[in-house]
């Protein structure tokens, strides 16, 4: 049987142009009518061709190549560089224009604000083309690495210890110094280097304490300040919790935002209003897992009207309900004395508020009826008796576990892996974005609003038949 062989020496007649190397139907495209079709006017990004002084690269090439490379799952700076030398595609793109990687790099650097609002005009677009209807919503967080390793993490304690070290390392250079110029022997250059390196360190440790103290933070990574560490399926590692909000009807993500919090207590009503405030309107029902189900978040977004879908964290165990005849839901609430009865008839009174926890305390008005009780031992082995915690949102907790068992509230429910839980997945194992490049807040939002971008196109493209449909309800 034959083989086929390539000739490197054989001539070929080339296109003329770079246009004719990209196909139709080349996503490519599809990236490139998506940035001509956005605002850069609210990316607050200027683009004239009145610019005076050096020549500088187009904004609108440098956004497309950016969004294009994170499509590949390419982020770093060199890998873009490399790209439009080698890659057809990303020369097409670019119209042959061939930035370093510094260029790229600081293009970036210096326009995180306005990638960050890519998405917010790519969400908008999406709702004008009624592929976003904003209806029901669901909200879901994961864990990305930051650009730090976790030993970088320290407590005031550990930085303190470090700060002596250098400062005493410090003294001993000066006098190592002084000594050198009263003997007039050996060299002050290696000394000074090393006086300078110990100076920096000194100040970058002051810097981060005074940042602990501002922030009120009980430990701080000295190479990304604003990571914290989190807990995930790979281990504990220096991370930020990435939330996003995905609408119903195709998938397509509303919103995103990272926050420095390891998990995604009181996350609920600013996910949610931040996706409203993108739609225009206010959506109607909300829906995320147990990690959100803290009752005082979500009681402010039930007042506003929106159907909350969220289980308790006992829900979600799918525990069976125990017959404790001593479990708190059989003390009795008096909503008129704000006292509780238990189940002997013996009364419990306000005993004060827990405010860290938004509780309210109530406790047994006479201990002895709780050491005097037959059932003292099982019910309580407090000397003090009894003590019922409520939340100061206890109703609206009780009526979102019973909302949460009902048939509709499952129906949409059971939506909620498949919609928001597959742009995480796209995103980490695609788009090569389990770990964040950028460091603190600002880089990290820009980067995942990025990702986010070219989940939405890709879905885009499949929603609207392919890539020339897309690109021709763009020009519209």
């Amino acid at each position: 049987m034959a083989y086929k062989t390539g000739n490197r020496s054989q001539i070929n007649m080339f296109p003329t142009t770079i246009e004719a190397y990209v196909s139709n139907d080349d996503p490519v495209r599809a990236y490139d009518a998506f940035i001509e079709a956005i605002d850069f006017k609210e990316l607050e990004i200027i683009v004239t061709d009145n610019k005076v002084g050096n020549s500088a690269y187009n904004p609108k090439s440098m956004l497309k190549l950016l969004v294009y490379g994170y499509s590949y799952g390419w982020r770093s700076s060199r890998k873009l560089e490399r790209a439009t030398h080698h890659n057809v595609s990303f020369m097409w793109l670019t119209g042959g224009l061939k930035p370093d990687h510094k260029t790229i790099a600081n293009f970036r650097r210096n326009n995180k604000k306005a990638l960050k609002n890519v998405l917010k005009q790519c969400a908008r677009l999406c709702i004008e083309l009624k592929l976003i209807e904003g209806n029901i919503l669901f909200l879901d967080g994961s864990k990305i690495r930051a650009n730090a390793s976790i030993n970088q993490t320290n407590s005031k304690e550990s930085l303190m210890k470090k700060l002596k070290i250098v400062e005493e390392r410090i003294d001993q250079l000066l006098d190592e110094c002084d000594q050198i110029d009263q003997e007039e022997t050996g060299s002050l250059v290696a000394m000074n280097t090393e006086l300078s390196s110990k100076e920096k360190l000194q100040n970058k440790i002051k810097n981060l304490m005074a940042q602990m103290e501002t922030e009120d933070k009980k430990k701080i990574n000295a190479t990304d300040a604003q990571c914290v560490n989190a807990k995930g399926r790979q281990g504990s590692h220096a991370s930020y919790n990435a939330q996003m909000v995905v609408d119903e009807k195709n998938g397509l993500i509303v919103n995103t935002d990272v926050v420095d919090k390891s998990n995604d207590m009181q996350q609920f009503t600013k996910q949610i209003e931040q996706a409203n405030e993108i739609l225009d309107k206010q959506c109607q029902t909300a829906c995320a897992d147990a990690g959100y189900s803290d009752a005082s978040d979500l009681e402010k977004i039930v007042k506003r009207g929106i159907d909350v879908i969220v289980p308790s964290q006992k829900q979600a165990l799918h525990k069976p309900k125990e017959d404790n005849p001593f479990s708190k839901d059989k003390f009795k609430y008096n909503e008129g004395s704000n006292t509780y009865t238990c189940p002997e008839g013996y009364e419990l009174k306000y005993a004060g508020k827990i405010q860290k926890k938004r509780q309210k305390e109530y406790k047994i008005r006479n201990s002895k009826n709780c050491r005097e009780c037959q059932h003292f031992g099982t019910c309580t082995t407090a000397k003090k008796g009894r003590g019922i915690k409520r939340l100061y949102a206890e109703e609206t907790k009780k009526q979102l576990e019973i909302h949460y068992e009902s048939k509709e509230a499952q129906a949409i429910y059971k939506k909620r892996k498949e919609k928001v839980e597959l742009p995480f997945g796209h995103i980490k194992r695609n788009l090569n974005g389990g770990a964040f490049l950028l460091r603190g807040l600002e880089g990290v939002n820009a980067e995942m609003a990025i990702n986010c971008t070219c989940f939405n196109v890709a879905r885009m493209i499949t929603l609207l038949g392919g890539v020339r449909p897309l690109i021709a309800t763009l020009a519209r």
